[in-house]
């Protein structure tokens, strides 16, 4: 499983970074996207994969056992909060970028001498 999970993340990190370098804004915004989802499974399996239980221990402290480790999730619940963030940030300056503009693609901008 952590083959398949690991070409996944290859493949995610690869489309990102494809999508950023092509010439629209908006699929930049894609990529940018695709990057930090590849980024928060990255560090989801860094941790490893645990078929245990959940991070609960009992009322006297004892643990269940095998339990999943938390901190990698708290870690990608917080970057997925951040990259929503930035992903709203990166689609206004886009819309006021097109509102100033009239185009999202760099190739149809015009030198101006103002």
């Amino acid at each position: 499983m952590e083959i398949i999970l690991a070409i996944v993340v290859g493949v995610l990190y690869t489309a990102g970074v494809y999508l950023m370098l092509r010439r629209s804004i908006l699929k930049f915004i894609i990529g940018l996207i695709l990057l930090s989802n590849a980024t928060n499974l990255l560090v989801f399996l860094s941790a490893g994969l645990v078929p245990g239980s959940p991070a609960f221990v009992k009322p006297d402290g004892v643990g269940n056992g095998v339990m999943a480790d938390p901190l990698p999730q708290a870690l990608v619940l917080t970057a997925i909060v951040i990259g929503l963030g930035i992903v709203v940030f990166t689609l206004a300056l886009k819309y006021k970028f097109f509102e100033l503009t009239g185009t999202d693609d760099l190739d149809q901008l015009k030198k101006t001498d103002d």
